[in-house]
């Protein structure tokens, strides 16, 4: 077997800041990978990720590292022995998923039994942390859209999402404090979060701190997004979670993605499906997820000041698939 591989870096331009707990961003820094195999050529995508200690430098030498057994014709089960869990992994598996569906003629709805053409999903829309005067300027513009999603902090979540609720009285809501609170916030918000019909509360506490909520029993489901990386993950997550976030990079790609999303429902766990800010090449595998879960968050492109050419499309929340043939084979 003679494989090609080609691993880059790429600075994607946001169209408005998004903010969050940890910072602001600008720009999506993402790596893409293309391996090509008789003339035929499958592509991924990674977003590294510094709250895991990534970086697009130290994600491409990850990549190059393996570049010899990647060129030598690696497996996508024999990758997950060869690379870790995280954002170089997931570019090389769904290069992978890509290129073995375009040489097999097939694409990935066929080969994971969902329903052909693929339909438009309800995606969250964020709503990205500020001042509440202009998160409720942000929300207005959302108020009907289907499902959004709303950055907070510990600064005043009561007074943010008051705010978001009021301009946008009726989506379904997730509220993601992205680490940032603590268990007696997530006790003293149950009251207000219940008034104001949150339908999830996304990682309230940091990971290492989420022991805190054994036994506890919230109004609000709650999810677990960076306490959860991949299947082996859920033998030691606290009962006090409801649903798992699964996103790609996290798991390392699409093929650990869906044993997480198998392992999570054995378990009686929901699912959800989320994203960073990337462009399409991103979120075209986590359709493969996204198709089979309860809450969808994948708006990363829509930030972007320019996705790429026949990615994903969305108005007021609904979003649309990427033109066929774009990711996953024919």
């Amino acid at each position: 077997m003679n494989r090609t591989l080609t691993v880059a870096g790429e600075i994607l331009p946001l169209h408005t800041p998004f903010r969050i707990s940890r910072g602001v961003k600008t720009a999506a820094e993402v790596v893409t990978v293309a391996i090509a195999q008789d003339g035929i050529t499958g592509r991924g995508e990674c977003v590294p990720y510094p709250r895991y200690g990534e970086n697009a430098e130290s994600t491409i030498a990850a990549i190059e590292a393996a570049r010899g057994a990647i060129e030598r014709g690696v497996g996508r089960q024999d990758l997950l022995q060869l690379m870790p869990a995280g954002a170089a992994r997931n570019a090389v598996d769904c290069a992978l998923w890509d290129l073995e569906l375009r040489l097999a003629g097939s694409d990935f709805a066929a080969a994971l039994g969902l329903e052909r053409p693929l339909r438009p999903i309800v995606t969250a829309m964020t709503v990205s942390l500020d001042t509440p005067e202009r998160m409720a300027l942000a929300a207005a513009a959302l108020a009907d859209a289907p499902l959004v999603k709303v950055k907070v902090d510990r600064s005043d979540p009561a007074a943010q999402l008051r705010a978001v609720r009021a301009a946008a009285p009726k989506p379904k809501m997730i509220v993601d404090p992205n680490e940032s609170w603590t268990i007696s916030d997530v006790r003293d918000l149950q009251g207000l979060m219940t008034d104001l019909r949150i339908d999830l509360l996304e990682q309230p506490l940091p990971a290492d701190a989420d022991r805190d909520l054994i036994g506890f029993r919230s109004a609000i489901p709650i999810a677990a997004d960076e306490a959860v990386h991949v299947a082996a993950d859920l033998d030691s997550l606290p009962d006090g979670y409801d649903v798992v976030n699964i996103k790609l990079d996290k798991t390392g790609g699409l093929t650990a993605a869906l044993d997480l999303a198998q392992a999570a429902r054995a378990r009686g766990l929901d699912v959800m499906t989320g994203c960073m800010i990337s462009s399409s090449l991103s979120i075209a595998p986590a359709w493969a997820i996204a198709a089979t879960s309860s809450f969808v968050d994948l708006d990363g492109p829509l930030w972007l000041a320019e996705d790429r050419a026949g990615g994903v499309s969305a108005a007021n929340g609904i979003m649309a698939p990427p033109r066929p043939g774009f990711w996953g084979g024919i």
